[in-house]
């Protein structure tokens, strides 16, 4: 993916949040010919324009719109490859299921298949044969659809209250749905008619997928009563289309499982899961399980291994998911996956008849495969690195490494502009000798001129997650203005086997922070940074070790903490999802406390002197928003000097990425501002 040399003209600044387009979703034909994606771009100063785009798969004819947006998503090809359906929001809160045929590369009118009240739609297939679409579709509850909001503005009326009788009433990015939940129903192409097929999961996270016959569907579901807090009682059923009845597989062990797909030939099934009593989110590698219908067996592929199917890379300029990606090749005796190391992501393979996992894309990108074509031979994916903002691109499977073409040039303009740094590799260690990935994105030419520069350290979100080989904004922008960005993977991460996982569990503020402190030193006796100018920053988590690192140090000229946790123990009350005692953490806020306490920076903060910028978003459902306010009442009562930025109600936990393009460029011109006050 090498461009050609230039010279640029300009460094990125803010203002590109609205330039950048994010590709996402790309499916490719049956034939492996054309692919239809999501283009992504923002349209007004507050919104984003999502249309469904299309491009050939040999990457010679330039990619072009279908839709008009301007919000439509998620395109699936129908079996034989003559038409596309698509979710369309004309009216927010409004999603429809579309119909086009298609004719070559152009779309003929599209028909809307559906007629929903107000709700939400997920995931959608065609059926084998192309007659019937199972959709995920979860209705809005009748006093908070837009329409009863209106009537109430009309006559006067108050807002009514929720009632809440289930604790999963809310996720963040999502809102409050309260008890409404997503369902699984079968669409009729034909006669237009929808049916429910009634699972009994009481949470509506299910994942499902057609049996190739088309007869039956298998789904992952959670039909405990406590399922928010059970959620090792995940089964997978077989719920048969035509009667409805219902069939849990036997011989499965207690735990998380998600992203159920059949094999070609109807026999097995495979799944990401863990076995025990843990939950998705967790140190535990999650395993490729494979169960085999008639003997009854159930194999973890990856069991030899030390990778894990969730092991997502952040970045802000691409959609990043910690959902599993896995994909039968035609001939079932193998599977693809997606697996992240050392801060790539790589699409690897496993297969049924032994142990060896073999990667098969070069490290230093992220890749994220999407879809196989019918034959097996091509993977349509989204591919990106630090240079390199998110294009749609094809992997040939042609042996053991797997050759990615770009397909789309959907930034290239941009790129042509801009003057943007390439990340130093580097590994440093810890005062226990343990190994610690980083990198260091100095300041391009034009900016740097040959001085030392102040050094600003990121810490990643999750924990578990990776940062790495991807395009990040942020990195850009920070570097662009003269600063040396460092990130890295301290313990906790994803990326680095279990063992590196696992060290932290329980226990944030020990292992993780030993390793922030040695990517630290080796800021400190980096030639290009001035060691007496170093800043930390990061969200979410990256905001807990923020705030653990300036109650636990003085090295540090000044601090961002963005949609921070402060107290763990208010904490676990008070996200949208609660902790569950005994299984990450030891105690419970209501009972032994002083677990999560130990691991509070607020608990520290007699110490804090560290000038601090904090950023939060007053809708974050993950993270509330009193976490920085203790922290802004703590410094201020101490008068250290702090500024707090709340976002409003509107925005999310992922507002730095997903987040309103006007509101996204005012935080990045916040932090620019504040290390300018700092340096």
């Amino acid at each position: 993916m090498a461009r050609r040399a230039q010279i640029k003209s300009r460094k990125i600044t803010a203002e590109d949040v609205r330039k950048l387009v994010v590709p996402s979703d790309p499916q490719i034909d049956g034939n492996g010919e054309r692919i239809a994606f999501v283009h992504k771009v923002a349209d007004e100063p507050s919104t984003y324009c999502t249309e469904i785009w299309i491009a050939s798969a040999d990457g010679v004819t330039k990619s072009r719109r279908l839709t008009a947006g301007p919000r439509d998503r998620s395109p699936r090809w129908s079996p034989d490859g003559t038409s596309i359906a698509f979710v369309r929001e004309a009216e927010r809160g409004n999603p429809q299921i579309m119909l086009a045929a298609m004719r070559g590369m152009k779309l003929a009118a599209p028909k809307k298949l559906t007629k929903l009240l107000d709700g939400s739609i997920g995931n959608f297939r065609f059926s084998p044969n192309g007659d019937e679409i199972a959709f995920a579709y979860r209705q809005t509850l009748a006093e908070r659809t837009a329409a009863a909001a209106k009537a109430r503005t009309a006559s006067g009326r108050s807002t009514p209250p929720l009632v809440i009788d289930d604790p999963w009433y809310r996720l963040d990015g999502d809102g409050v749905f309260g008890s409404a939940r997503f369902r699984l129903h079968i669409l009729n192409i034909r006669t237009r008619r929808i049916r429910e097929l009634a699972l009994g999961d009481t949470l509506g996270t299910f994942s499902f997928d057609w049996s190739p016959d088309g007869k039956t569907i298998a789904a992952t579901v959670n039909r405990s009563p406590r399922a928010l807090f059970e959620p090792w009682k995940m089964e997978i059923v077989i719920a048969d289309v035509r009667t409805g009845k219902i069939k849990a597989l036997d011989g499965l062990s207690d735990g998380p499982k998600s992203s159920v797909t059949w094999s070609p030939d109807g026999t097995m099934v495979a799944y990401a899961g863990r076995i025990g009593r843990t939950e998705m989110y967790a140190t535990e590698n999650l395993g490729l399980f494979v169960h085999d219908l008639r003997t009854k067996i159930t194999r973890n592929l990856l069991r030899s291994s030390d990778f894990c199917l969730m092991s997502a890379t952040l970045s802000d300029s691409v959609d990043t998911s910690f959902a599993s990606w896995i994909q039968w090749m035609p001939g079932g005796d193998s599977l693809l996956m997606r697996i992240g190391w050392h801060g790539s992501g790589h699409i690897a393979s496993a297969s049924l008849g032994g142990n060896f996992i073999a990667l098969h894309t070069p490290t230093g990108a992220e890749h994220l495969p999407c879809t196989l074509s019918r034959d097996g031979a091509r993977i349509a994916l989204i591919r990106s690195a630090p240079t390199e903002p998110p294009e749609v691109c094809v992997a040939d499977i042609t042996g053991r490494e797997f050759p990615v073409r770009q397909v789309t040039r959907l930034n290239s303009a941009l790129c042509d502009e801009l003057d943007l740094a390439l990340p130093e590799e580097s590994w440093t260690k810890a005062k226990d000798g343990v190994a610690v990935h980083y990198w260091t994105m100095r300041p391009p030419k034009s900016a740097r001129a040959g001085r030392k520069t102040p050094g600003v350290l990121e810490v990643h979100g999750g924990p578990h997650a990776q940062y790495g080989w991807a395009f990040f904004h942020e990195f850009q922008l920070l570097a662009a203005e003269g600063y040396t960005v460092v990130y890295g993977n301290p313990r906790g991460s994803k990326g680095y086997g279990r063992a590196f996982c696992q060290a932290i569990q329980g226990t944030w503020g020990g292992k993780d922070w030993m390793d922030v402190q040695a990517i630290t030193r080796a800021m400190r006796s980096d030639r290009g940074i001035d060691n007496a100018r170093i800043g930390i920053m990061g969200g979410s988590y990256g905001g807990f070790m923020t705030l653990w690192a300036v109650g636990h140090s003085s090295e540090y000229c000044g601090a961002i903490s963005d949609r921070c946790v402060s107290n763990i123990v208010s904490h676990s009350g008070n996200s949208d999802l609660p902790d569950v005692p005994g299984i990450y953490w030891t105690g419970s806020a209501y009972s032994d406390p002083k677990h999560l306490w130990k691991s509070s920076p607020i608990a520290s903060f007699s110490k804090a002197r560290t000038p601090m910028l904090l950023i939060h978003s007053e809708g974050d459902l993950r993270c509330n928003i009193e976490q920085s306010e203790q922290v802004h009442a703590a410094l201020a009562v101490q008068n250290v000097p702090v500024r707090f930025v709340k976002y409003p109600r509107e925005t999310s936990h992922g507002m730095s990425r997903a987040g309103p393009p006007d509101l996204r460029m005012h935080r990045l011109g916040e932090i620019l501002a504040w290390w300018k006050k700092i340096f």
